[in-house]
């Protein structure tokens, strides 16, 4: 079998995300990727046409409370403290263009 990657594609993708690797780096780089991808083609190999699709190895259930209606604070009491109110409603500056 081939190497999954060999020095001048390391070289390559050196070059165009436009790092500067020193010769021990691209060997380094080289043996590490190499390694990798030799990883990902033993997963690749693996026969899963049995396995059932999962989004998540563990059967998680949603873990947050109920939801239910509680006093809170009074909507004219909190809207007369702010700085601008407008339609019952905060009033704040456009993210652009708009000065406070």
């Amino acid at each position: 079998m081939a190497d999954p990657i060999s020095r001048a594609d390391v070289e390559h993708v050196a070059k165009l995300s436009r790092l500067a690797l020193t010769e021990d780096e691209v060997e380094h780089l080289t043996r590490e990727l190499a390694g990798i991808l030799g990883h990902a083609a033993d997963i690749e190999a693996l026969d899963l046409d049995d396995v059932p699709a999962t989004a998540h190895p563990l059967p998680l259930v949603n873990v947050l409370r109920e939801d239910e209606v509680r006093p809170s604070l009074d909507r004219a009491e909190v809207l007369a403290q702010a700085p601008l109110a407008e339609d019952d409603r905060f009033r704040v500056p456009r993210i652009l263009g708009e000065a406070p």
